[in-house]
């Protein structure tokens, strides 16, 4: 009998996920593109950014969803520190939004849900009927399961194995934490994590203290997985994490400390059948739920709010100077600092002083030209030894460079709209040829890694003169891009001379290799798949040439 309840348990699990699930994918539906933008845009203060957490958790149904979702718009640049920490935040209030709702066990319609649901989902024609029954069926499937998890690990509490297994957890209610913040991890959705609590204090399995322990540990495990998705992400991101999870561990350890004063507020704020129900002798220890006086399952939901609310008002205030502080608390290396997709010398307050906005515009093209040479460079490394981890950061790098052109072009364009004389005029619109041109040298650098990407996949060997070759117009494209970085900063005549000799020496070089490259495709000493990248790799080398001389000679025009 304990085996067949707990092999239908694990039945009702599944159920409840899969309906979580289905309500999840039927919201983003119903809630469509427009709304999935606001929410990069509309994060502008602490409380906006704190309200589009929460409602994107509520949206995705997964506080570890939703965390991993922001963590990579930090990745991407559309989201600076300060926003991110008020959106992690956020999503603990967007959790307990879900775990309310679960905690009103509303079993009576989760068949008429069920049933609407498969309805409206197969049978109607109108995809916002479809993504309807989507949600109701995914209600229905949650409520339902949450019952069968209920009813059948309840016969389960009566087993010698579970009965007694108070006695090998340590007293200290930090035990219910880290199980309640792996279950977050393992099931990779705090209001998920939540609902199997509910479920398992329901049943009987659960008293009261260590299943509010394991509430506790649900921001913990969130927390966790929002580290997971920063692994290999940039400095931003990692620096985001790490404030989170400082703010998270200080808030459990905060309530862990005052534990018996936590569950009093709990208690407090709790709904009440037969009036206040407690006696001196406090909370009954064991035993069935029953004993206490009001729905065990609003007590635990109310014990997610109450926390939800209180890290808000006590960490919401603070995010500024974590903000502030970020790079002198956890300082990053030069070339990662450089590698941030944010801008780092332009201020929107010098707007109406064109000629400071046109330093800092320079300053910022230069180092958007550092992180372009930085991604050549290590692109081409990769043909001496291909790294997974590696191929990566080169990855992020692109998405810095499309931040960054964005955000230059942006303030660019934004300045050519104040009262400027016509000379400052033509510096902008060379100004945003050259952001044009940087990133593009970006493009073919990723381009060259997507055809090393295919070379190693489809285990492509070059030749040795090949690879010769491709270091010899590499080791060139490279020396150009040094005097492009330095053109920014040096008044030296001789870099533009430099520069046409360079690159007139990559482009005679680049005709030469396509005639040796026809040669060894003549005598069989080439494969036709390796010959096209080949041919590939070494055209998008020739491009970078061409586009740093554009670089360098719009940036000594203006200088």
């Amino acid at each position: 009998m304990p085996l067949t309840s707990f092999l239908e348990a694990l039945a009702g699990l599944a159920l409840f996920i899969l309906g979580m699930k289905s309500m999840s994918e039927g919201l983003q539906r119903l809630a469509g593109v427009r709304v999935r933008r606001s929410l990069e845009k509309l994060t502008g203060n602490r409380l906006t950014a704190a309200f589009i957490g929460s409602c994107l958790t509520s949206l995705l149904q997964s506080s570890g969803a939703a965390s991993i979702i922001i963590i990579g718009f930090v990745n991407a640049g559309l989201l600076s520190l300060y926003q991110a920490l008020g959106m992690l935040i956020g999503t603990s209030l967007g959790t307990t939004f879900v775990v309310q709702f679960i905690a009103f066990k509303i079993t009576f319609l989760a068949s008429p849900g069920i049933f609407i649901g498969v309805f409206l989902k197969f049978f109607s024609k109108k995809s916002n009927l479809v993504n309807l029954g989507e949600v109701l069926l995914g209600m229905g499937l949650l409520f339902f399961g949450l019952q069968v998890m209920e009813a059948n690990l309840t016969p389960l509490k009566e087993t010698a194995i579970l009965g007694s297994y108070h006695s090998y957890l340590p007293p200290w209610h930090i035990s219910g934490v880290l199980l309640g913040a792996l279950l977050t991890f393992l099931v990779q959705s705090g209001s998920a994590a939540i609902g199997i609590i509910i479920a398992l204090a329901s049943s009987g399995l659960l008293s009261f203290e260590p299943a509010v322990a394991m509430v506790v540990g649900e921001i913990l495990g969130t927390a966790s997985l929002a580290a997971i998705g920063s692994i290999n992400g940039t400095v931003a991101a990692k620096r985001t994490v790490v404030f989170f999870l400082t703010i998270t561990v200080l808030a459990v350890t905060s309530v862990l400390l005052l534990f018996p004063f936590f569950l009093k507020l709990v208690i407090l704020f709790s709904p009440d059948n037969i009036g206040l129900g407690f006696t001196p002798k406090g909370i009954p220890q064991g035993g069935h739920p029953s004993e206490l006086f009001f729905p065990l399952s609003r007590a635990l939901a109310n014990a997610h709010t109450i926390l939800s609310l209180l890290l808000a008002l006590f960490f919401l205030p603070l995010i500024g100077f974590f903000a502030r502080s970020a790079a002198k608390i956890l300082p990053g290396h030069g070339k990662e600092e450089d590698s941030e997709p944010r801008l780092k010398y332009i201020d929107y307050r010098v707007t109406n002083t064109p000629s400071i906005a046109i330093i800092q515009s320079r300053n910022e093209l230069r180092r958007m030209m550092l992180v372009a040479q930085t991604m050549f460079v290590s692109t081409l490394n990769l043909f001496e030894e291909f790294n997974a981890k590696k191929f990566i950061l080169i990855k992020q790098k692109e998405n810095v460079m499309d931040a960054l052109q964005n955000d230059i072009s942006h303030y660019l364009v934004l300045l050519a709209r104040q009262r400027i004389t016509p000379e400052i005029s033509a510096e902008i619109t060379v100004m945003l040829q050259m952001v044009s041109d940087i990133e593009d040298i970006g493009d073919n650098s990723e381009m060259i890694i997507d055809c090393l990407r295919r070379k190693k996949e489809s285990k492509i060997i070059f030749s040795d003169s090949a690879m010769e070759e491709i270091r010899e117009i590499g080791h060139m494209a490279i020396n150009l891009l040094d005097l492009s970085v330095k053109v920014f900063s040096s008044p030296e005549n001789h870099i533009l001379e430099d520069a046409y000799i360079l690159q007139k020496s990559v482009s005679f070089l680049h005709e030469r290799l396509k005639t040796n490259h026809v040669y060894r495709l003549s005598n069989g000493a080439c494969t036709v798949i390796a010959g096209l990248l080949y041919m590939d790799i070494i055209s998008a080398i020739d491009r970078v040439a061409e586009l740093t001389l554009h670089i360098i000679v719009s940036e000594r025009g203006i200088q």
